[in-house]
């Protein structure tokens, strides 16, 4: 996963700006590309905010995760849009946030055991061909 520009890389760009240079000269001298640059400008000026914003990761958990807990419990092989439905539904939250609070628990929904799997021609309808 690529990482972000570090602090000290952004307040040389910065700096550069500040001292009048322009934005080509920037980003050859300091090896970023120009639409970077001038973005770090732009957010500085917009925003009044010369750091990064936190990568990834869900920050609010809109799910009651002990309700969901419950009623997994109550019906083991119940979908994400019948747990989503049971939840509220649209007011509450979304489909997607019922999957990630499921992976945050620990829960998950599988439809057999993996060894009683058919293999391949067995899904097909026809048995495996043998030649001697």
């Amino acid at each position: 996963m690529p990482r972000p520009y570090e602090q000290d890389l952004r307040e040389r760009v910065l700096a550069a700006y500040d001292r009048g240079k322009q934005t080509k000269e920037i980003a050859d001298t300091l090896g970023v590309s120009p639409a970077w640059a001038r973005r770090v400008k732009q957010v500085r000026r917009e925003e009044q905010r010369t750091t990064r914003l936190p990568m990834g990761g869900v920050r609010v958990v809109k799910v009651d995760l002990e309700q969901l807990r419950k009623l997994v419990e109550q019906q083991p092989d119940a979908t994400i849009p019948e747990l989503h439905h049971r939840l509220g539904g649209k007011d509450r939250c979304s489909e997607s946030a019922v999957g990630m609070a499921l992976q945050r628990l620990g829960l998950s929904f599988k439809k057999d055991d993996p060894r009683r799997r058919a293999g391949p021609a067995r899904r097909r309808g026809k048995t495996p061909r043998v030649e001697a």
